[in-house]
């Protein structure tokens, strides 16, 4: 009987370690996720320090330094460990590069859209600071696909429209490359 009784209170205390790992991970991870939100003010522009790739670049707020990923695209690899350089991937992060390098950008978050990913990195759409809108810039040109994560958002069907567009007219990736279907 004591056994049991033993068992019972270790499988208790054990349930409760869980429970109360599993609740300051969510908690914690909710406070990061509001801290990012609260920093990006649409009205105001942001100096770019540094392009990764096509489709993602930082920039500075304050003191910090913020990961930005373009929201509703998705420019061939050039970065990524695991991958390797994919077609047309030098090209589109050569054409970011050149047209952030040096300037600043206005974020707009969607609202119907996480402001993160998975991996930290804002979401957002991008404005350099002539008023140019970088994520449809990339689709029209041919140097990104459109990009759907989990769910519809703002700028989708304009965005499916402008990769219809540059397929069609075989712009950027959508001439060099032979799998650029999705």
């Amino acid at each position: 009987m004591k056994f049991i009784r033993q068992y019972k209170i270790k499988i208790i205390l054990i349930s409760f370690i869980i429970i109360s790992t599993t609740l300051v991970t969510h908690f914690s991870s909710t406070q990061k996720y509001s801290r990012k939100i609260s920093k990006i003010n649409p009205n105001e522009e942001y100096q770019v320090t540094n392009v990764l790739d096509g489709d993602t670049f930082e920039i500075k707020i304050g003191k910090e330094i913020e990961t930005v990923r373009m929201l509703g695209v998705d420019t061939p690899e050039t970065v990524d460990p695991r991958k390797p350089v994919q077609c047309f991937g030098k090209e589109a992060s050569d054409t970011t590069k050149s047209m952030l390098s040096y300037r600043t950008v206005s974020l707009q978050i969607d609202k119907t859209q996480y402001a993160t990913d998975k991996f930290g990195r804002v979401l957002a759409y991008v404005y350099r600071d002539d008023g140019v809108f970088m994520n449809e810039f990339l689709l029209k040109n041919g140097f990104a696909r459109e990009y759907t994560y989990d769910k519809a958002y703002q700028f989708q069907k304009e965005f499916k429209t402008h990769e219809k567009s540059a397929q069609d007219q075989k712009k950027g990736l959508w001439e060099y490359c032979n799998d650029s279907s999705k």
